[in-house]
């Protein structure tokens, strides 16, 4: 069994914060800042160049993949770090469409977070050839994947709603109709007991400063399944991702398996501040994640609507629908989010109406829960909310 008392103690969690907005960045680990400095000075300072090979920092993109591979249910070996979710999602995406020459269409839906839509949709557009980005409600994906479709593009874990598709499902049913699937797991890794093995996705990608606590612009990952791993074209072929770097061939030949996935230098600072963060993960059953987080959105759930009926629930109202968040809906959501900020409570907004709250269990409480429910409560019914200040946005909302 978890205890969630000792991660909680893991974190630096400012006091009178209750912080909600972990689905969006996770807290600072208090491991992470030890961690830096002795990078910092005893590898990068006195060890200076050196350090690529004796303190290991060649190697850390799979080192820290590997330990990424077992949240999401990889194997060993088949993850790897680097570079940006943009960029993995375009190595994904072209690698899939790679598999399927004779198709033209990627299916994605619109509540897929808008960064990997723009991906897909500057990569078709340098493909032409007629390829086209088909998007589709959620709850319409399932029926949209036919015969025409090469690769489904699908995030999980709907960024405004919470909403969950079923990945097992969805990438049987694609494999049927001849289809590829690249699933991001930006919302789900660190959230839910995700298995990209067991669910038998081709692809995979996903950010580490949500959940996995990684730091403002963390290091993303890249899934590639053991069957794709030799095949899969890297389109973005980096000088990391080389079969042999070092020799300075002028000609490109890929690495063998994830390590083609590779592309530029790895970011060292930013992959060591990860890999204290993910000391926190030992111990940890992704199960009692699950577990934990549907009773405490489940408790916030009930608190709010039995304290706020004006707020509309946004996520699914089935726990097991829904990832790690909870949104609510008002017309001045904004707002609302701004006031309940200024009182210590911090979730987010998301456009045109949305307050989101995410539940990570890792150093949340049912107390939490409870406080932050009671100050939404008063700012709702003294409407706190109404002021000039609160309605000015920022340029991060």
């Amino acid at each position: 069994m978890t205890d969630f008392s000792k991660t909680r103690a893991a974190f630096h969690l400012p006091d009178g914060v209750i912080y909600l907005d972990g689905n969006s960045l996770g807290p600072l680990p208090v491991a992470a800042g030890e961690r830096l400095t002795r990078m910092l000075t005893q590898e990068w300072g006195d060890q200076l160049i050196r350090g690529w090979n004796t303190a290991g920092w060649y190697v850390q993109p799979r080192k820290v993949g590997d330990r990424v591979a077992r949240l999401i249910g990889a194997a060993p070996g088949t993850v790897v770090m680097g570079d940006t979710l943009s960029i993995k999602v375009y190595q994904a995406l072209s690698a899939a469409l790679d598999f399927v020459p004779e198709r033209r269409v990627v299916l994605s839906d619109s509540g897929n977070f808008p960064s990997d839509l723009y991906i897909a949709q500057g990569l078709l557009a340098s493909l032409g050839c007629g390829y086209e980005l088909k998007v589709v409600k959620p709850e319409e994906v399932e029926a949209a994947i036919d015969d025409k479709v090469a690769v489904t593009l699908i995030t999980e874990v709907d960024y405004r709603t919470g909403r969950l598709h079923d990945m097992k499902r969805l990438t049987a049913k694609a494999h049927a109709a001849g289809a590829i699937t690249v699933w991001d797991l930006a919302h789900s890794a660190g959230a839910l007991a995700v298995n990209v093995t067991e669910a038998d996705a081709d692809f995979a990608i996903g950010c580490t400063y949500k959940y996995l606590n990684g730091g403002p612009g963390a290091p993303a990952f890249i899934y590639v399944a053991p069957r794709h791993a030799e095949r899969a074209r890297p389109s973005l072929s980096g000088w990391m991702g080389h079969e042999a770097p070092f020799a300075f061939d002028l000609d490109y030949r890929p690495a063998p398996g994830i390590e083609r996935m590779r592309v530029g230098t790895p970011p060292v600072i930013a992959l060591t501040v990860l890999d204290a963060a993910l000391d926190v993960w030992e111990g940890v059953d992704l199960k009692d994640i699950r577990a934990r987080s549907i009773a405490l959105s489940e408790r916030f759930i009930a608190g709010v609507e039995a304290a706020c009926p004006v707020l509309e629930l946004g996520s699914p109202r089935n726990p097991a629908e829904r990832g790690s968040q909870v949104s609510f809906r008002h017309p001045h959501a904004y707002a609302v989010m701004q006031a309940l900020i200024a009182r210590g409570v911090i979730g987010d907004f998301r456009a045109p109406d949305s307050m989101r709250f995410g539940f990570t269990p890792l150093y949340l409480g049912e107390a939490d829960v409870d406080k932050a429910v009671a100050v939404l409560a008063e700012v709702i019914d003294k409407r706190l909310w109404d002021t000039p200040d609160y309605h000015r946005k920022a340029s991060v909302t």
